[in-house]
């Protein structure tokens, strides 16, 4: 039985969307393969972790037949790339349940594992809550805050990315408890689900669907339905599916976070801030990655200095009239905003060495970026 015919690229696609989330050690060998499900002129590519669920689609008119199997995704994948680009291949299922990929003189027979066994995420029914907003626009926010979120952190609520939802509005916030970045947009159009009783107003979404997220999505204007439940989030766009779990928790009060009333301010410009940050790094240490920022009149100075003694210094021209400031800092919570916020100035306001600093950017409106100091 014929599933597909297509040019080799065509499904080289969809398979590396939704393979990133499938781990190569499981407790259940079934999750190492996808699920491919073909439904008349459909057929869809599934993977899972149980937590996530990925799916993409190709219409194919080879035949009307419906049949499910699964298949290992790294052999799957492995062989796709390795085939000519450009190139027609058949994807078939002999009578012993192998799936066969052709192509020209090459021909793969993989072993498949029984569609009964996959564990599929289905949607929920009763989204409380339906949005529209553009790949751009998602992407985007995602892009200015995901790098600070927290990585395995026991405070399981800072494993992800905070979405508040207001009249017209989404607001992305991220922290690892050392550093918070904001951002928001507009959205497209925003719908409640009347017979829900309680409305959602703000969801955290996993570290890893946030990450794949960053990786399929397009700078383009094309619209996303986010459809988001109790425990549930669904994202529907183009030919993909991602389906996520909730993280549940009560995420940090993020405005009493960020700073209002700081009194020390300057504009720099972003590459060359980013430039002296990453060479005073040089002589820092993974132990210890502290530089001092000292500030005086119309000079900002970098430093750094390790248990050799060695030390690192660089003077900017920066336009400032204020008291001085001699502060630390962990320099790669420096140089990871400076590289995801691609504008030509950012501001950074600062009070004493005790309190956070703020980074904004004009080009960037509401942007936020606090990072506490570090004493040196």
């Amino acid at each position: 039985m014929i599933l597909l015919k297509a040019n080799r690229d065509v499904l080289l696609k969809p398979i590396q969307q939704i393979a990133g989330i499938v781990e190569r050690r499981h407790t259940l060998p079934i999750l190492s393969n996808i699920l491919i499900q073909k439904k008349g002129s459909l057929i869809s590519f599934i993977a899972t972790d149980i937590e996530i669920q990925i799916s993409a689609a190709l219409t194919n008119e080879t035949s009307t037949e419906e049949t499910s199997l699964t298949v290992s995704a790294r052999k799957f994948l492995e062989i796709l790339r390795a085939l000519p680009t450009n190139d027609e291949l058949t994807l078939s299922i002999q009578a012993n349940n192998r799936l066969v990929i052709q192509q020209g003189r090459s021909k793969f027979s993989l072993q498949t594992l029984s569609a009964d066994e996959f564990p599929t995420i289905l949607a929920q029914a009763d989204a409380r809550k339906h949005l529209k907003i553009s790949e751009r626009q998602l992407k985007g926010v995602i892009n200015l805050t995901s790098f600070a979120m927290a990585q395995q952190d026991i405070r399981y609520y800072l494993n992800g990315m905070l979405f508040v939802f207001e009249p017209g509005l989404m607001q992305s916030v991220t922290t690892d408890g050392h550093r918070l970045a904001y951002a928001q947009c507009a959205l497209a159009s925003q719908s409640e689900q009347p017979e829900q009783n309680e409305e959602v107003n703000e969801v955290i979404i996993p570290r890893k669907a946030i990450n794949e997220l960053q990786k399929i999505l397009e700078d383009t204007d094309n619209e996303i339905d986010v459809f988001v439940g109790a425990n549930q989030v669904n994202f529907s766009f183009r030919n993909i599916n991602i389906i996520s779990k909730l993280i549940e928790g009560k995420f940090p009060d993020y405005q009493r976070v960020v700073p209002t009333k700081h009194s020390k301010h300057f504009i720099i410009d972003r590459e060359l801030f980013a430039g002296a940050l990453q060479r005073a790094a040089i002589l820092t240490t993974d132990k210890f990655k502290g530089v001092r920022v000292i500030l005086t009149t119309d000079q900002l100075r970098i430093s750094s200095t390790n248990a050799e003694q060695e030390e690192a210094q660089e003077d900017l021209a920066v336009t400032y009239s204020g008291d001085p400031l001699d502060i630390g800092f962990n320099v790669q919570y420096l140089i990871d905003v400076l590289a995801n916020i691609k504008v030509a100035d950012i501001k950074l306001s600062l009070e004493d060495q005790n309190s956070s600093a703020l980074i904004s950017a004009d080009a960037i409106e509401d942007y936020r970026y606090v990072v506490m100091p570090m004493r040196i």
